[in-house]
């Protein structure tokens, strides 16, 4: 595995999560992937595992139907990724709003075995 390889991974990764495609995201991950996610503070959320994760993603994607995250930077060596992000919301409607964070990915073999989100504020 190479930085090129984890990076194209997290792309693919980021582009079906923005097209909120669970299938297209649930094939990126390995079947004992790992989410934390930024929510509830301080700590957010572990969730582990294909089911747990896909039933994370398919509920976070019916509430949050405009979501979406624009890279601002990636890079990555070896197996690892870290990417800046701004997530957005309301963006079709009022109110939207944005945060900006990192994710620290960890790749194997072309799929992400860990997902760890940080979130400013």
């Amino acid at each position: 595995m190479t930085g090129v390889d984890a990076a194209d991974t997290v792309r693919r990764f980021q582009d079906a999560w923005n097209a909120h495609d669970v299938e297209g995201v649930m094939s990126l991950m390995t079947h004992d992937c790992v989410f934390e996610s930024t929510w509830p503070p301080p700590d957010g959320e572990r969730v582990v595992g294909q089911r747990d994760v896909r039933a994370f993603w398919e509920r976070f994607f019916s509430e949050s139907p405009d979501a979406r995250i624009d890279i601002e930077e990636l890079f990555a060596s070896g197996d690892r990724a870290t990417m800046r992000w701004r997530y957005r919301w309301g963006h079709d409607r009022e109110p939207g709003g944005h945060v900006r964070g990192v994710d620290v990915y960890r790749v194997r073999a072309g799929k992400i075995a860990e997902k760890l989100s940080y979130v400013k504020g």
